[in-house]
Order: structure tokens, then sequence, then C-alpha cells
């Protein structure tokens, strides 16, 4: 690595350590103070991210720089906060609308990558490798053993993939090709399905032609599997968009908790409860009555309590995420730490309050 390369990569601060055993780690830039993901790569093909580098795909995440010396690739990436498919499965609070707007979202990125010149494929789609951001968009992640589909080559050279989601042809079997994404598409929905409280039968045709043995027996291309996938959202009404393509968001995360998915039922019951807690908080008299020189900071401070506690409850702009234990898959362990959470800010929201009327009843 060069200097200029050298003194390029020093502006990139480590911060936190996303994945230790990966070397993958969240940076700052020193400038300009916009948070990216570090990856140091000994196993990568450098003419992928080049590719993905300098023809951005709806999807995947943006790559910032490239760094190379002694057969290790330092990757500087856009970093993608939101819950993995993993964290979804775990939890166990996916619906079969939002499988099928997932995978539909997902076949529209392979799509972009099956459709350059050569085709990209990525080889290892698993729940861990699937983010779905804020506004409940799917991102694709982890490129490390992606490599080009070369037509007529009889084998892989390097059997890479992770068990469970390989494809047979990634183990000797044949040469991966379009078709190896599609296998392990088949896979996560299987997995996706697994994790209904009620799983749904009408997946098993799909998930079946996905994870045939036999490459050629499967979908012919991950646009034709996006269509069997709509079809199905469209015979269940779904109103989530077929892919990142549609840029049209069934969820409005900025708006307050009852108001994210524009549900009539939901506002219907949300509207009232949102004006009772305004007059609850902005009717409270103290037991010395009106007199007290600190009534209105009280009254705002017992509103912000409130809207507190039902942003933790709701897990407004979804920032439960970096709350330890909260993705726990024990669902007693979610409801104590959310309720923790809860004490925990009215104690601060409270003692905040004290100080402020102390400091200022001093200068009273």
């Amino acid at each position: 690595m060069d200097f200029r390369n050298q003194l390029s990569l020093s502006y990139y601060q480590n911060i936190a350590t996303l994945n230790e055993a990966h070397q993958v780690y969240l940076v700052k830039h020193r400038e300009t103070g916009k948070i990216y993901v570090k990856k140091i790569l000994t196993r990568y093909n450098l003419s992928i991210y080049r590719a993905i580098q300098s023809h951005p795909i709806t999807g995947v995440p943006k790559v910032i720089e490239l760094y190379e010396e002694d057969h290790i690739l330092t990757v500087i990436e856009e970093y993608i906060s939101g819950d993995t498919l993993q964290d979804r499965i775990q939890t166990g609070i996916l619906t079969e609308s939002e499988i099928c707007h997932y995978i539909s979202e997902l076949c529209a990125i392979l799509d972009q990558l099956h459709s350059l010149q050569p085709p990209i494929i990525h080889r290892d789609i698993k729940p861990s490798n699937v983010v779905i951001t804020a506004y409940n968009h799917v991102v694709l992640l982890d490129f490390n053993i992606a490599r080009y589909y070369t037509e007529g080559k009889s084998a892989d050279t390097v059997l890479l993939g992770t068990q469970g989601y390989a494809a047979p042809e990634q183990y000797g079997f044949g040469s991966s090709s379009q078709q190896t994404d599609i296998y392990a598409i088949g896979i996560l929905l299987k997995e996706l399905n697994a994790s209904l409280s009620t799983p749904s039968r009408k997946f098993d045709p799909i998930i079946q032609k996905c994870t045939q043995l036999e490459p050629a027996h499967r979908f012919h291309s991950v646009s034709e599997l996006e269509r069997k996938i709509q079809d199905l959202s469209a015979v269940k009404g779904s109103t989530a968009p077929s892919s990142p393509r549609n840029n049209h968001n069934r969820n409005y995360p900025f708006l307050p908790p009852g108001y994210r998915s524009l549900n009539f039922w939901h506002m219907l019951l949300a509207t009232p409860a949102y004006f009772m807690v305004l007059g609850l908080s902005l009717t409270y008299t103290p037991n010395t009555g009106n007199g007290s020189p600190f009534l209105w900071l009280e009254r705002i401070f017992i509103l912000l309590i409130f809207l507190s506690i039902i942003a933790i409850s709701c897990d407004y702009m979804g920032f439960l995420r970096f709350i330890p234990f909260y993705r726990h898959s024990n669902r007693l362990v979610r409801f104590l730490t959310i309720t923790l959470l809860d004490v925990a800010v009215f104690f601060l929201l409270t003692f905040l309050m004290v100080i402020i009327e102390s400091v200022v009843g001093s200068f009273i």
C-alpha cells in the first residue's frame, strides 16, 4: 500500500467492533464525521468489489474505498442500519406478507447483479446477510465469496458457501450460476416460513422448485421467482412494495407510533390515546395547587415521560436493536428489557426535572 492510500485509510477511525472474528469494524471519517463499515478480507474477489464500486446496485451497500496490500483487502463501505433477517426470525415477529415483501426485494437485488455482464453470483445468501432497514427495505451484504458466472464451466474450483444454504454445485457437483442463488433463496424462504406461528403451505411449491438438486429444474431466473412471490402477495392482498425499484413504502418510521403504517384502525385507536396523554399532562395539578412556579415545567416533563414510554414500548425508529438483550430469543427477556428501560427513562426525566427546578429556584 503506497503512502497516499495509507494516508487515506488513516482518516477512518475505528469506533466499534461489529465482528471481531471476521474483522468487521464501525469507523468514522475524521473530517466528515460520517459513519462507515471497514472490512479486512483475506478471501475476496477484487474485481467483484470494483464492479460494485463502479456500478452501484440498489439494495447493496455502496463501496467507498478499496485498499489492497499483501493479498489483504480493506473495504470501506456504506453503513446500513437495521435488523438482519436472522434477528427477525429469532424474535418471531414476521408475517406472511412481510416474507413475500422481503423475498421479492431480495430477488430484485439479485436480478440487478445477475443482469451485469458478466453476471455476479452472490453464493452466500443467508438470514445474517440480509438487512431490513428502518424503511422496511432489503439490503444484501457480504460479497466475500461472490464470483462471476462463467458459461460452460464444469465445476467451481474453490468450494465455498454456508452449510445448509449452499447449493449442491458449491460442493463440487457443478458450477455456480444464477440458479445457485435461487437455491439459497429457497432455503431462506423455508426458514422464514418455519418461523411463523403457523407456517404457510402456500410457500411449499416455490420452496420445492427453488431447492431442486438439478439447477436446470429450478426457476430459470430470479425475475421468474419474483413474479411467483408477487402472485402470492397479490392473493394475500399485501400492500408491501414489490421491489427496491418501486420506491413506494408502506411504512413511515418518522411518524408517531400508531401512524407509521397509515392503517386506519391503528390511527383510530392512536388518536384518542394521544389526546388523553396530552390532556392528562397539560391539566396536571400538584397537591400544592396552581401556585407552583414550575407548574408548566412539570407538565411538560410529564408529557415527555408519557411520550418516551410510548416510543420505547413501540420501538420507535427501531432504536431497540441497539439495546442489549432486546434481540434475545426469549420473549420474557425482551419484555423485561423494555420494562426496565421504561423505568430508567422515567427516573432519568424525573431527576432531570428536579435538577432544573433546583437550579432555576436558586435564582428566584
